[in-house]
């Protein structure tokens, strides 16, 4: 029997669905046992991946961390355990950006297991007019109600911050690798922010997204949060009220609805025995019986693109993945150079006080670049 050691992170979504493949007895009868276990969301954003690799076979991680993971040489490319072609077929069936956010290198290093980005939060209950399509939408609803949260705790803040720049029309890093952003976008991003940061309720200020939406479910003071990491279980909630998502926020009509790309992927650590039975389950996982009919129901977002538009997986959950499969098609794909994940949590400090201090957006934005220069490898590749 071969026993295998696995890390996802804590919460239903991370973990159930896993969980409850490795209890098929399919499984047994292959010769295989999984054993999974949690690791706080905290932690799954930022602990360093080599430590989690030494020991455990399985990791879910999320993609900014390739890089990381890539100088500590600490994974199995997907293309050295499956092959080319089946990386190439997964890439063709997964919706987005949500392989290839994990290429990195010249290689995948995580199957994506997972498919999420941030998107637009909504009480539908609680609004008297539609949920907006457009910033300037979301800014005058934060005016006349005082009810529209920015998600702004943890890494969060910089991701909202890149996800805006991306709906301006400047998706940070792209264009020149060694520039987070220009100044004639980035201005007016960080001055939305500040403005809507200094009406956002108080009572989420330092909540993550769980956070955030576990409020907004049980309490009528946000009606709003027009980027948070999308999580289908509120769409139905078996108690509280439900909470509508739709596609992020666009600057203009028809424009990009600007998203920083989430979900997790499960990365094969180099101490992990490969053999054809750990293969067989973990191509069942990805395959179309897995993504879109037992995933959803055991809690988990799929990751193949057809799940996001099957009838009956958005008959069950609210309509949660087809009103925002445009936005997870066009999410931005952060930078995934070693030493990003350093950055992303120092720039959310760095906004969190100068929305704080109503710091003005120039000086904000050199120490931002100043800050992203000193945590970028030279040579490395986004």
């Amino acid at each position: 029997m071969q026993r295998l050691k696995a890390l996802t992170w804590d919460h239903p979504r991370g973990y159930n669905a896993l969980a409850a493949a490795a209890a098929r007895p399919e499984l047994a009868e292959w010769g295989l046992a999984i054993d999974w276990e949690k690791q706080p969301l905290e932690g799954f954003e930022s602990h360093p991946i080599a430590d989690l690799c030494a020991r455990y076979d399985l990791v879910v991680l999320d993609h900014p961390h390739v890089g990381e993971a890539l100088a500590g040489n600490c994974l199995r490319s997907l293309e050295d355990v499956f092959g080319d072609s089946t990386v190439q077929a997964l890439e063709a069936e997964s919706i987005g950006p949500s392989l290839r956010s994990y290429r990195f290198g010249g290689a995948h290093w995580a199957l994506p297991l997972d498919a999420a980005t941030q998107v637009m939060a909504a009480r539908a209950d609680l609004l008297e007019a539609p949920v907006p399509e457009l910033w300037d939408e979301v800014v005058a609803l934060s005016r006349t109600t005082g009810k529209v949260a920015l998600s702004l705790a943890g890494p969060h803040a910089a991701l909202s911050f890149l996800s805006i720049a991306a709906a301006f029309g400047d998706p940070p890093a792209e264009t020149d690798p060694e520039v987070l952003v220009s100044r004639h976008v980035g201005r007016p991003v960080y001055e939305l922010m500040r403005d809507l940061a200094n009406r956002s309720p108080r009572s989420v200020r330092d909540r993550n997204p769980i956070g955030i939406l576990d409020h907004m479910a049980s309490n009528d003071d946000v009606v709003l949060c027009p980027l948070v990491y999308g999580y289908v279980n509120y769409a139905a909630p078996q108690t509280g009220h439900q909470v509508a998502f739709h596609d992020a926020p666009r600057r203009i009509p028809g424009g990009r609805p600007g998203s920083t790309l989430g979900g997790t992927g499960i990365g094969i650590s180099r101490r992990c025995e490969i053999t054809p039975a750990f293969k067989r389950h973990l191509l069942w996982l990805m395959s179309r019986e897995a993504q879109v009919d037992f995933i959803p129901v055991h809690d988990g977002q799929p990751s193949r693109r057809e799940a996001w538009h099957d009838p009956r997986v958005n008959a069950r959950w609210g309509g949660f993945y087809e009103n925002t499969a445009d936005t997870l098609e066009q999410a931005y794909v952060r930078p995934r150079h070693d030493g990003y994940i350093a950055f992303q949590g120092k720039a959310s400090a760095l906004l969190r006080q100068a929305f704080e201090d109503k710091a003005p957006a120039d000086g904000v934005l050199e120490s931002l670049q100043a800050l992203y220069a000193s945590h970028r490898k030279a040579g490395g590749e986004r």
